[in-house]
């Protein structure tokens, strides 16, 4: 008798916590969460408009003080709100972190990545990295997810435990240039000396290269098309990674015009009867 009179009295003191004032405060407390969430987003971005060259150190700011507003915000919230008896605290801890390791195991591995990848920093929020089949920048690292949008414009979330355990290569790893690859294909009689001369031409002349890291280039022999051809790859350096594409066109296109116009032999590809 006295265990269900306990057991009842327990049940009311929690029932009592959950009043309609504690949910409404609840409810607008998780509101101005996210109008300071949202407030800090905008503030962000234009301070990212007016100094663009520290936007990286902006967005690394920005998304570890919107981590902390969440999570230490929701927990201040519920127990200024509710202020429940230590007892009740400790016994809902011990719920949650049971809940999460059977239920919630894959989204729990996925938190723990979370602030294991803000630490660990394998990569940043600004940089251009290569996750399987997929390239593009880092926008965001959440709590559960990061998210990268792709040079298609397409974002792609990937929940952060994956980033623990798969291989993921960071282009810039948190600085602004980076390098460029450019390959341009000569016929194995062509004037290599002279067409690497050109190439270094149109490099240092864009106006996106980044000239305070060296130009260079690596010859190779390869097959095109079923025939030997000498790969010239150019390797240069890109002011800011947004050019990265831009700054590739530039050189392919400059470069494949000016070798033409310098007559530099180019692979012929024969079909079949001709």
């Amino acid at each position: 008798m006295n265990d269900t009179s306990g057991l009842v009295d327990g049940l009311l003191s929690v029932a009592g916590i959950f009043n309609f004032y504690a949910i409404f405060l609840l409810f607008a407390g998780g509101v101005a969460l996210w109008l300071v969430a949202k407030t800090l987003n905008n503030v962000s971005n234009r301070l990212m408009e007016k100094i663009p060259a520290r936007r990286f150190f902006i967005l690394q700011v920005s998304t570890l003080l919107t981590f902390a507003l969440y999570i230490f915000g929701t927990v201040g919230l519920l127990i200024g709100v509710l202020q429940p008896p230590k007892e009740l605290i400790f016994a809902a801890a011990g719920s949650v972190a049971v809940a999460l390791g059977f239920a919630l195991k894959d989204i729990a591995a996925s938190l723990v990545a979370g602030i294991l990848l803000l630490f660990d920093r394998p990569f940043r929020v600004g940089d251009r990295v290569s996750f399987g089949d997929t390239y593009g920048e880092i926008v965001s690292i959440g709590l559960r997810t990061v998210r990268l949008v792709t040079l298609d414009d397409n974002l792609v979330t990937i929940p952060n435990s994956r980033f623990i355990t798969d291989v993921v290569s960071s282009g810039n790893a948190g600085e602004l240039d980076m390098m460029v690859v450019s390959d341009f294909h000569l016929a194995l009689d062509a004037d290599i000396p002279w067409a690497r001369k050109l190439l270094e031409e149109v490099v240092v002349t864009s106006r996106y290269a980044y000239l305070k890291k060296p130009v260079s280039f690596v010859v190779e022999e390869v097959e095109v098309a079923h025939r030997l051809a000498i790969r010239l790859r150019v390797k240069a350096y890109v002011l800011d990674v947004r050019y990265e594409k831009a700054f590739q066109s530039d050189i392919v296109l400059r470069g494949t015009q000016l070798l033409n116009e310098h007559k530099i032999a180019r692979p012929v590809i024969k079909t079949e009867g001709v």
